[in-house]
């Protein structure tokens, strides 16, 4: 949070002038691109986040996904304000495997209200 409007904190941690949350490192995936409302994240797949059947553990994607909304509504926030994620909900429509290689995943704000910014990735 601190001291710079979220747009140009998430724009310093690309920039690497400050570094990024650490559940990219554990997981693998990395914010890339930022605009007003709008994120980039890649993820890299790998045997080191699969599940018991050998696909990707939807805890990942999840993760993936809940970092990618988050960070949008971030983007929109001036210098101070913070944000949590208050409900997540999504449909797997297709496994992502270990060969699945390199994911992107955008988020996008749709939404920002007085107290609750509704974001989709």
């Amino acid at each position: 949070m601190g001291r710079m409007p979220g747009i140009d904190l998430l724009q310093a941690v690309i920039d690497g002038r400050i570094p990024p949350a650490t559940i990219g490192e554990t997981l693998s995936f990395a914010l890339t691109e930022v605009g007003e409302g709008v994120v980039t994240f890649e993820g890299v797949t790998g045997p080191h986040v699969l599940n018991p059947q050998g696909m990707v553990h939807g805890g990942w994607a999840l993760t993936l996904i809940d970092s990618a909304t988050g960070c949008a509504a971030h983007s929109t926030l001036p210098a101070g304000v913070g944000y949590t994620s208050i409900s997540t909900q999504t449909n797997f429509t297709r496994p992502i495997t270990a060969e699945t290689g390199k994911v992107i995943c955008e988020g996008r704000v749709i939404n920002v209200g007085r107290q609750i910014i509704t974001a989709e990735a």
